[in-house]
């Protein structure tokens, strides 16, 4: 339990999947608090922490306005805000891509097809920034919603929206012809927030040691298998684990169980390696919490 009455503020997103995700990694960490789903600001019981539930476009906002101390946010809407932040965690998830889509008809090529035409988004200053950067001169239409129908009804010759699956995009008679911009959901937190408060300071510093844990943990399986006593020695070649495989002799003579850990992206070559050197029993399981 804590005792100090200062409590670091975070803002998050009132409702939709980056509010679920978000609040999901914070219980991960053993922070008990209420659903937000109906109330603006909530407190946790066991850590000194309270959350602001909001809009995720002004998150941003109030993160650079010192009215919430951190917050998460989709990379997108940081960017697009433009206020001084510090970026503090990549989260990983919610990830999605704020693409150039035309509609099928559209004869394109690449960014430079746009030269003179019209575009509609709700991510002017991200869209601008990359145009300028080709030296594209492009009109820019701010909408702050249903961008996907501008084409359709006159509006604009081409959107830039963010994407998930594309399948609004095919819905609506367009095509994503262009990538500028991916995002996933980000921790920031207000500039030099440990010299304004090293208290909040020192409640960021602990959440953050958890969530690391919690983030590190995914990206990883624990493993246990047999293999035979003869080749234990290549293990540690084809997966070191954290510093070295744990072995244990099994009863039946010749053999042992290697216990260990093996990043998630490189879990099916490590798991082919292994059968080649005659393991057997492979057990995977995921991991909850972790530090190195």
């Amino acid at each position: 339990m804590f005792t100090s009455k200062t409590r670091l503020r975070i803002a998050v997103q009132k409702k939709g999947r980056l509010s679920e995700k978000s609040q999901d990694i914070i219980r991960s960490c053993g922070i008990e608090f209420g659903n937000g789903s109906r109330v603006l600001k909530n407190e946790a019981y066991n850590f000194p922490i309270e959350f602001l539930y909001l809009r995720d476009d002004d998150i941003p906002g109030y993160v650079y306005d010192g009215i919430a101390d951190i917050g998460i946010v989709g990379r997108n809407e940081a960017a697009e805000k433009q206020f001084d932040v510090d970026y503090i965690r990549d989260l990983g998830f919610s990830k999605c891509r704020l693409s150039i889509a035309v509609p099928n008809s559209f004869p394109y090529n690449s960014l430079e097809d746009l030269q003179g035409h019209e575009i509609a988004t709700s991510y002017p200053n991200i869209l601008r920034a990359c145009l300028d950067e080709r030296g594209i001169k492009a009109g820019i239409h701010e909408i702050s919603g249903s961008v996907e129908i501008a084409p359709a009804i006159g509006l604009t010759d081409a959107i830039c929206d963010l994407v998930s699956t594309g399948s609004t995009l095919i819905s609506n008679g367009l095509k994503e012809v262009d990538v500028i911009f991916r995002s996933t959901a980000v921790m920031i937190a207000q500039k030099d927030l440990g010299k304004k408060d090293p208290e909040k300071q020192k409640i960021l510093d602990r959440l953050l040691v958890r969530m690391d844990a919690v983030m590190k943990a995914r990206d990883y399986k624990y493993i246990v298998f047999n293999l035979p006593t003869d080749h234990i020695d290549q293990v540690s070649k084809i997966v070191p684990g954290m510093k070295s495989p744990t072995v244990t002799p099994l009863y039946e003579k010749g053999w042992s169980s290697v216990q260990t850990v093996v990043k998630e992206d490189d879990f099916w070559d490590v798991f082919e390696a292994l059968k080649k050197i005659g393991a057997q029993g492979m057990l995977v399981t995921a991991i909850e919490k972790m530090t190195i």
